[in-house]
């Protein structure tokens, strides 16, 4: 009993090692390709696969043009994940092109499936993530430079520069999904309390509610 337990003291860490891939991104597949059935179910982590396929469920072009910035934040993403390239099913990457008018703000969000990181195609931007001991990690990056923002910590990314900007983001998951700080705590369906809302931030009622106002998606 001694020498089983003095065995796998040993070998543990090398147990926890072939283990921490499948901690740190999505499963690895077990065939060439599994491309999504978007429309089929049942879901379970994934899509399920299609019975046929074809070259244009691995291509997407929506990543070559700018996006439109034309909005509150003066920022867009436009995402090519399994969503939009249903050949992606399984195989635990995706990427975005994230657009920045002057002044255009990503603003504070997570993924929490993925980590991410960014490569800027022009412009300047003042990029950082918060550690879970609440240590703020922020850079001034620029045309041609990478950053890396850790998976589920809370991130964001500031063109502070005269000109529009952009990055190419990638992420080590097929679907990182996205949760945005403030969208999320005020414009959920259905709606946040306001007393944990006015608590939480140490705000007024009426504050809150001018927030949701702000945040609130415009009606078309």
């Amino acid at each position: 009993m001694a020498k089983f337990s003095c065995l796998l003291f040993l070998f543990s860490p090398l147990l926890f090692l072939l283990a921490a891939p499948s901690l740190a991104a999505d499963p690895d597949m077990l065939q060439d390709v599994c491309v999504a059935d978007l429309n089929g179910s049942p879901k379970v982590n994934g899509f399920p696969c299609k019975a046929n396929f074809m070259e244009d469920d691995f291509f997407f072009k929506g990543l070559s043009m700018p996006g439109n910035t034309n909005n509150l934040m003066g920022s867009v993403v436009t995402g090519a994940n399994v969503e939009k390239i249903p050949g992606l099913n399984t195989l635990g990457v995706s990427m975005s092109r994230i657009d920045y008018a002057p002044g255009g703000l990503n603003p504070p969000h997570t993924h929490p499936r993925a980590t991410e990181i960014v490569f800027v195609l022009e412009g300047c931007l003042d990029v950082g993530f918060i550690t879970g001991a609440n240590k703020l990690v922020m850079k001034t990056i620029n045309k041609g430079e990478v950053f890396v923002f850790p998976r589920g910590l809370v991130h964001f990314q500031k063109n502070n520069g005269y000109g529009p900007a952009a990055v190419i983001a990638a992420f080590n998951s097929q679907l990182p999904g996205t949760q945005s700080i403030a969208a999320t705590l005020f414009t959920s369906t259905p709606a946040v309390p306001n007393g944990v809302l006015t608590k939480a931030f140490q705000v007024s009622d009426d504050v809150v509610e001018k927030i949701k106002a702000k945040l609130a998606p415009k009606k078309s």
